[in-house]
């Protein structure tokens, strides 16, 4: 899929530079369940206390996050690690979901972006942001655009705008037409270049 992506993605001349400059795929191979706590552990924080906080959670449990480590953990682990009171709570919740339900890819092959949207966001702490994250990177489905991600929003304002005003989400998804049917590939680059500025 990278592939036929990136020869659609050459296409438009800003995405073609940075196809040249980036590799938006080396990052390590986390599961499922690990990547939804990396998402809940992302919200509303800088990309560096994020990854700061990531780790320490990691270490906690020697490198694998499982829903079975996380319920038996204890609160004050999990504080420890930098997780606050309500995420703590939210990883719980997950923890739990997974136990009961098949969020993996195989189950949940057969879902639209939308049900995944719907069943994610059933789970309290789940919000859209978080659901589209797990599209994104977990069910690496080809075509999200996540705009709900403030570092999408200024990465594209900062490569396709004047830089006197900020572009609508409407200007966006406009620009973001020419990506079709590959935006979370796009996505991916803009991150890395807004990550590397």
């Amino acid at each position: 899929m990278l592939e036929e992506a990136e020869s659609v993605l050459r296409q438009d001349p800003v995405m073609a530079a940075l196809v040249e400059r980036h590799d938006p795929y080396d990052e390590p191979n986390w599961n499922e369940f690990e990547r939804l706590c990396i998402s809940i552990i992302n919200q509303q924080l800088s990309t560096a206390s994020a990854a700061a906080v990531r780790e320490r959670v990691f270490e906690l449990f020697r490198g694998e996050v499982t829903p079975e480590a996380v319920l038996e953990a204890e609160d004050e682990a999990l504080r420890s690690a930098g997780l606050s009171r309500s995420k703590v709570e939210y990883v719980r919740n997950a923890a739990r979901a997974f136990q009961e339900r098949d969020y993996t890819r195989e189950g949940l092959a057969d879902h639209s972006a939308d049900e995944v949207i719907d069943l994610l966001t059933e789970i309290k702490g789940i919000g859209e942001w978080t659901a589209r994250m797990y599209l994104l990177f977990v069910l690496e489905r080809p075509d999200v655009l996540p705009l709900g991600d403030l570092a999408v929003r200024r990465g594209i304002e900062q490569l396709y705008g004047n830089g006197s005003e900020e572009l609508t989400r409407a200007e966006m998804r406009e620009i973001a037409e020419a990506w079709r049917p590959y935006r979370s590939v796009a996505t991916r680059y803009i991150w890395a270049e807004y990550e590397s500025a």
